[in-house]
């Protein structure tokens, strides 16, 4: 028997949206972002919040870094989080240091244990979509609403530690 798609739930513990679950959400968002390059500046916080709210995705031992770096755009918006990661890059290019540079995310905190949270106040199917694309009403809000997504996965995470 087929699971009806509309009372569908999601491993992040939410109904399926007109998309589809998260997974189908997330895999528009990559495709869209491929002809869309101000799109795409959201890209880092899309993976993380995604990954952390869908940690069978994920590979484990990468869990508290993608929390830590969403913790600090949360905290200090994208170009933050940009800068952060333009300097592993540029680190890792020279190949005169081995391994992720910690140092940007100490201030942040651990991925808390007993995790995953069994829900999140929003997540990736309840992005608005009309037209077809996830920008019709432009990039600023579809930056706010994945700001949205990311604080409610820091926000759920941090409730473990209650």
């Amino acid at each position: 028997m087929t699971e009806n798609p509309i009372t569908a739930r999601c491993e992040c513990g939410a109904t399926a949206g007109p998309l589809g679950v998260c997974a189908d959400y997330y895999h528009q968002i990559l495709s869209d972002e491929q002809a869309d390059p101000q799109m795409y500046s959201w890209h880092t916080p899309v993976v993380l919040a995604y990954l952390l709210q869908h940690p069978s995705r994920a590979r484990e031992k990468y869990l508290d870094g993608q929390f830590r770096q969403l913790q600090l755009y949360v905290d200090k918006g994208l170009d933050a989080l940009l800068r952060v990661a333009a300097h592993q890059v540029a680190r890792n290019r020279h190949g005169s240091q081995s391994g992720y540079d910690m140092a940007p995310l100490e201030p942040y905190e651990p991925l808390p244990a007993g995790g995953p949270p069994a829900r999140f106040r929003t997540g990736f199917s309840a992005l608005p979509v009309r037209e077809g694309s996830f920008v019709a009403d432009g990039h600023a809000a579809y930056g706010r609403h994945i700001e949205l997504i990311a604080e409610a996965t820091v926000e759920a995470w941090r409730s473990l530690q209650s």
